[in-house]
């Protein structure tokens, strides 16, 4: 069986830990926060220096890792090895390597707690290697969450940590930092150091501990546009002209995008009712109506031809059948094409 991420976390603050993890998948996140839990509790600080071993997978082969897995604790009921960037282990894919490997986890050391943390990969799950892992080993797979889960991921992610946060500002958080859920943990604990108590965390909030301008960022840029409010669009993209390094183009480009193209997710579904769009574009419903009207303000054909603008802008931008035109020139011509 593949666990969730989310799954194990709950058993291993509970305090029930396992002989073998491997964690696997393109979204890191999980498998930092994993791997970092085991190795910040699992242990009592003061038997760390001798039962707790950290290797990385480009200096150590799979026999060098069964040798620390057999040794037995000193002073302790357990030791942990943890094997970071495991999917660099210089003979992991060799059916030798393979082999040993299995040989152990047939027949595992109860007081080692084996992790392996192997990244940005999966491992092939039609392979016997997999099928016997799944037999001995806590498997987990921790795949990237789809962007209309990740307003979801941070209400959530807040609410583990005694807080709460307003949609709106959840929505800020996601427009501006993206799907990295490790930068958005970033940046939600930068905010929540902040306080103690409980606290319902605000767009104002936000903005003043990740540092987005109240009024010029990308977010009112989007929203400008979609309700083609010309005069606070050109407002803010002059500015973001002025300051390209704190306001660089592609990203801002990536977020016009997803405007668009929700908008034309909009155009062609043939059953409008507000809950249906909301789950066809991935948008909290809660602010569905805002796509709706902005739809309104752009009819299919102007925003097929608002997604051709954009896509010439991003080639531009990246120095594609360019000379030295600046961020800052394609933004703003991007904008008023937009708008016209």
């Amino acid at each position: 069986m593949v666990y969730k991420p989310e799954d194990i976390l709950k058993r291993l603050k509970e305090n029930e830990y396992a002989p073998i993890y491997f964690l696997s998948g393109t979204e890191v996140f999980y498998i930092d926060e994993i791997t970092e839990f085991i190795e910040e509790n699992a242990l009592p600080e003061a038997q760390k220096g001798f039962n707790q071993i950290i290797l990385y997978g480009k200096d150590v082969t799979i026999q060098d890792i069964i040798n620390n897995a057999k040794r037995f604790p000193m002073m302790s009921d357990r030791q942990v090895v943890i094997i970071k960037e495991a999917q660099d282990i210089q003979d992991f894919n060799l059916q030798a390597g393979q082999e040993v490997l299995m040989n152990y986890f047939q027949n595992p050391l109860p007081s080692t707690i084996l992790v392996f943390a192997y990244k940005n990969k999966s491992l092939d799950k039609r392979k016997t290697f997999f099928k016997n892992l799944q037999q001995h080993a806590i498997v987990v797979e921790s795949k990237k969450l789809y962007d209309s889960q990740i307003p979801d991921w941070v209400l959530q992610y807040i609410s583990g940590k005694g807080h709460d946060i307003d949609l709106n500002a959840a929505q800020i958080l996601v427009d501006y930092i993206g799907n990295d859920l490790e930068r958005l943990s970033n940046e939600i604990n930068k905010i929540l150091i902040n306080y103690s108590e409980k606290t319902l965390i605000t767009p104002g909030i936000v903005q003043k501990y990740v540092g987005i301008s109240k009024d010029y960022n990308a977010f009112e840029l989007q929203r400008a546009i979609a309700v083609r409010d010309i005069i606070k669009a050109n407002r803010i993209v002059n500015y973001f002209s002025a300051n390209t390094r704190t306001n660089p183009i592609i990203p801002v480009i990536a977020l016009i995008f997803n405007l668009f193209s929700k908008l034309l997710i909009i155009h062609q579904s043939p059953d409008k009712n507000r809950n249906k769009l909301a789950q066809l574009t991935g948008v909290n419903p809660y602010f569905i109506n805002e796509y709706i009207h902005a739809s309104h303000n752009y009819p299919m054909g102007k925003v097929i031809q608002n997604i051709h603008y954009i896509r010439e802008a991003d080639l531009r931008s990246k120095g594609v059948g360019v000379g030295s035109i600046k961020e800052g020139e394609i933004l703003k011509e991007l904008v008023y094409k937009l708008l016209h």
